[in-house]
């Protein structure tokens, strides 16, 4: 039956009045920087909406806020940021924004975690060189970049999880089964991971821009090296880069490596004064705008084979590692095929 011209301009001025009520049932959350954002959107999933006010490729260490941000918190139904000072602008922009919603410090119960004594803890007597610059003390002296170990996979799910359940209880349901299958997830890419990194050998010594590994050489048996300490905030000073120069002529540094969301110009002075190639782009602080590394899976995947495709040798292998070498062409469910629209 055809209806009226009237009845039918009724049916569609109805059906455009609903198309943004159901989009205003979507939890909105927003979120510091692109690698808590992918996180947010795997365990919330269909329920949410995740803004992030670093984008990918850029470096939240140094980002100045916009008073737009603090509208956009204002108007949010949850908070997320990563803490351990390594936003320092985020709790000032809270406190400016006047939100009162429920708020998430995604690496809280962190040093807890870590002094369980697990197999994170594995390789935690690892030296770490003096040329790291830790004279920066802008994150407090922890090491903020917790994303680099995938074991802690269980601390960001697990908050991310009970605030998504905070702010939304009626999906509670929902967010626990996301959290568990993308831990299991984690767990098949940390699997991957050590697959690969484990051909490197122990007493190889890894160059990036800053000191941003330190959960991943904890994580993965590796040594990194860097002229920057914590954060890109400055520059490193010349005996930093003197010093870091001496080391890597007296240690076994095969390759150095830029960083995605960091200048490259400290490295490829490195690259000058030692002769050293530049083996390709590690993501630390900030998700790819496209690509592999355009996911917290993704970019830790991309990092191991970066570092193993440089610093692997042939027929190294640690005793019950190899035998899957081809573990890292496993996807792991739902990874490549996500829909990044942060």
């Amino acid at each position: 039956m055809r209806l009226s011209r009237p009845l039918a301009l009724l049916a569609g001025a109805t059906t455009l009045l609903a198309l943004p009520a159901l989009a205003a049932e979507r939890v909105q959350v927003v979120t510091s920087f692109s690698i808590l954002a992918d996180i947010i959107d795997r365990v919330g999933g269909e329920h949410v909406e995740v803004a992030s006010l670093v984008g990918p490729d850029s470096d939240a260490h140094v980002y100045s806020p916009r008073p737009t941000d603090a509208r956009r918190l204002a108007e949010a139904d949850l908070v997320v940021f990563n803490g351990l000072q390594f936003e320092g602008w985020m709790e000032r922009l809270i406190d400016a924004s006047d939100f009162d919603g429920p708020l998430v410090v995604a690496t809280d119960g962190l040093e807890a975690h870590l002094a369980e004594g697990d197999d994170h803890d594995a390789h935690a007597d690892d030296p770490h060189v003096e040329a790291q610059g830790h004279d920066d003390h802008d994150h407090g002296g922890a090491d903020p970049h917790a994303w680099q170990d995938l074991g802690l996979g269980e601390v960001y799910v697990g908050n991310i999880r009970d605030g998504l359940i905070a702010a939304d209880p009626a999906h509670a349901d929902a967010y626990r089964a996301n959290a568990e299958r993308y831990l299991a997830a984690i767990d098949a890419a940390d699997d991957e991971l050590r697959a690969l990194l484990d051909e490197i050998p122990a007493d190889t010594s890894v160059i990036t821009g800053h000191a941003s590994f330190d959960h991943f050489a904890r994580a993965y048996g590796l040594r990194f090296l860097s002229p920057q300490g914590l954060s890109t905030a400055g520059e490193p000073s010349a005996a930093n880069m003197a010093r870091l120069i001496d080391v890597i002529r007296e240690q076994n540094v095969q390759a150095l490596f830029h960083e995605n969301m960091t200048s490259p110009a400290m490295i490829d002075q490195l690259a000058e004064e030692t002769g050293l190639p530049v083996a390709g782009t590690l993501y630390a602080d900030a998700l790819a705008s496209d690509g592999e590394a355009d996911s917290w899976l993704g970019m830790l995947r991309h990092n191991a084979r970066v570092l193993h495709d440089a610093l692997a040798q042939p027929g190294h292998e640690e005793p019950g590692h190899g035998e899957d070498g081809d573990a890292h062409d496993h996807a792991n469910e739902g990874d490549a095929a996500h829909d990044h629209a942060h």
